[in-house]
């Protein structure tokens, strides 16, 4: 496959310009655009769409409560349904806590707790409309069968503690990728976060991160660059026999952010054979244009919320509260959501708009044009914060591919974005597991 030319959307309405030229005016334009759709439907149903990174709270995963039901979050089976997601890897994340084994044993807890909840939904709440996918075999195979799939990925390898048996559990449990740092520096690794205020712990990996590694390998996992430091993705490309992923990233060049990949470290995952999986993350993609627009909608929900008696509390104090007390401020918050939704094209889009479907395919498409298509995919982070305009949540997957169409992708390329990519990898690595457990 070679590298696509450029694709922008200038070029796109150059293209509408000169149809417009040719006559036909306004019904032309509305007689291609309907075509385009068309198009674009047909391919969204034929290829695999596949999000690799959707974070889970265990409370949504009961017999009263669950993804059967049209919750309030951005992805469960009706948001699935609805805009055509095929396939949800369901995160098993760990915030990071304190490096004894209190803080291992609370981490393993949680993680257990995760992934039993997904077995949970797959095979006891509603196993006629999802099942778990462990190879890329079971993501067709389920996909043929008319249903939605759930993978597992472990955000944070904190979880793991200093028992390294942890890792093949994990694997038999069904995790299938796994980063070895979040927001904090684990046992194993350094984080992105060291660049606050330049303070590492072990200047990459940790003696145990590097057995991590192999251990991975040996079981099948695949290596995910999405939240450990730079110095320590490039030691993991290094040590791993096999591809890995940045299962939620951005380019770095784009959006100057430390949880993104810069150029150096994108050439890197290209020689590795891996792939980045583009997140639809605002403040990654676009972080400027993004601070604009959140500035003039937290304007706007102060004045509302005011209004109507409410205080608001801040991003970053949510991420502090339980899963039940963020359940319910986010309950509290829901009518002053809507009153700020009413009045929110005319006060806030028009003077600051949001980031876009159309901004992250600019930055899946300078990926792509700097280090191929057959490394770069496609991710949300929903429900971790994820999301952009036109893409906020499951049910509207569909525009991220009629996106796609319109800059010029072919149905090949648009399926290997989507899944072809990323069940490739997973591939290779499980190929690895099986030489390295029969002694290769």
């Amino acid at each position: 496959m070679t590298t696509m030319t450029h694709r922008s959307r200038l070029t796109a309405l150059l293209a509408a310009v000169a149809l417009a030229s040719c006559g036909g005016g306004d019904a032309a334009d509305a007689s291609t655009e309907a075509q385009l759709v068309e198009r674009a439907r047909g391919i969204h149903e034929r290829v695999i769409t596949l999000d690799t990174h959707d974070d889970i709270s265990a409370a949504n995963f009961t017999a009263e409560r669950n993804y059967t039901m049209d919750l309030g979050n951005q992805v469960n089976l009706p948001k699935m349904e609805a805009g055509g997601l095929d396939v949800s890897w369901m995160v098993v994340y760990t915030g990071q806590g304190d490096l004894d084994q209190a803080g291992f044993d609370a981490a393993y807890a949680n993680a257990i707790e995760k992934f039993d909840a997904i077995h949970r939904l797959t095979e006891e709440i509603a196993p006629d409309r999802i099942g778990l996918a462990l190879t890329s075999d079971d993501v067709r195979r389920l996909n043929a069968e008319g249903k939605k799939i759930a993978m597992i990925g472990i955000e944070n390898g904190y979880p793991v503690g200093m028992d390294i048996s942890r890792v093949q559990e994990f694997a038999e449990r069904g995790g299938r990728y796994m980063s070895l740092a979040h927001n904090g520096h684990s046992q194993l690794s350094d984080s992105n976060t060291g660049e606050r205020d330049d303070v590492w712990l072990h200047g990459g990996l940790s003696d145990l991160g590097r057995e991590v590694i192999a251990e991975m390998n040996k079981w099948g996992i695949m290596i995910d660059l999405s939240h450990p430091s730079k110095e320590a993705n490039l030691e993991m490309m290094e040590l791993s026999r096999a591809p890995v992923i940045g299962s939620h990233s951005a380019a770095r060049s784009l959006g100057d952010v430390s949880r993104s990949m810069d150029d150096e470290l994108l050439m890197a995952l290209k020689e590795n054979g891996g792939v980045i999986q583009t997140v639809a993350f605002s403040s990654y993609l676009l972080p400027e244009k993004n601070a604009a627009h959140r500035d003039a909608l937290g304007a706007l929900e102060t004045s509302v919320a005011a209004e109507m008696g409410f205080e608001v509390v801040g991003r970053r104090e949510q991420f502090g509260m339980s899963e039940e007390e963020r359940a319910a401020y986010q309950e509290a918050f829901a009518p002053v959501a809507a009153a700020v939704e009413s009045r929110m094209e005319a006060e806030v889009n028009a003077v600051a708009p949001p980031v876009d479907v159309a901004d992250l395919v600019d930055n899946i498409d300078y990926m792509v044009n700097l280090i191929g298509l057959e490394h770069v995919g496609i991710s949300s982070d929903f429900d971790g914060g994820g999301g952009v305009s036109g893409w906020n949540d499951a049910a509207e997957t569909f525009n991220v591919t009629l996106e796609l169409v319109r800059r010029g992708y072919s149905e090949d390329e648009i399926g290997m974005l989507w899944s072809g990519n990323l069940l490739r990898v997973l591939d290779e690595v499980q190929a690895l597991a099986a030489e390295i457990q029969a002694g290769g």
